[in-house]
């Protein structure tokens, strides 16, 4: 007999996310490796970026001197934490990129998969 709750949490319909809503991990499914003769070893799957095309641009943020990615994920998103939405969006892996030239843009964009008009 097949148990229904390992069927729920094997399919991904229970959210068994231990981080927090604004990690970029959040809903990434945690899971289990399991070889012969070992322990159990426990690990996230893979997390895959969308490509910057997909999200939708809500504004632009030209960097200034001083600028910092958790300062623009504060006053664009609400929480600094979000960085890395900021970091998805602009295509970027090092979240300083974003910020270390002076006159680059940053677009801020809706969360991935919201639908918006591109009016930059």
């Amino acid at each position: 007999m097949t148990d229904p709750l390992k069927a729920l949490l094997d399919a991904g319909v229970l959210n068994t996310s231990t981080f927090p809503e604004n990690s970029r991990y959040y809903g990434v499914q945690v899971t289990t490796l399991e070889l012969p003769g070992m322990e159990s070893i426990a690990y996230l799957k893979r997390r895959l970026v969308p490509a910057p095309e997909s999200y939708s641009i809500v504004r632009e943020h030209t960097v200034v001197e001083g600028d910092r990615v958790d300062n623009l994920a504060a006053q664009y998103l609400g929480d600094p934490e979000l960085y890395w939405r900021l970091c998805d969006a602009n295509g970027v892996m090092r979240p300083d990129e974003l910020t270390e030239n002076v006159d680059d843009k940053v677009a801020v964009t809706l969360p991935e998969g919201v639908p918006g008009s591109s009016d930059v």
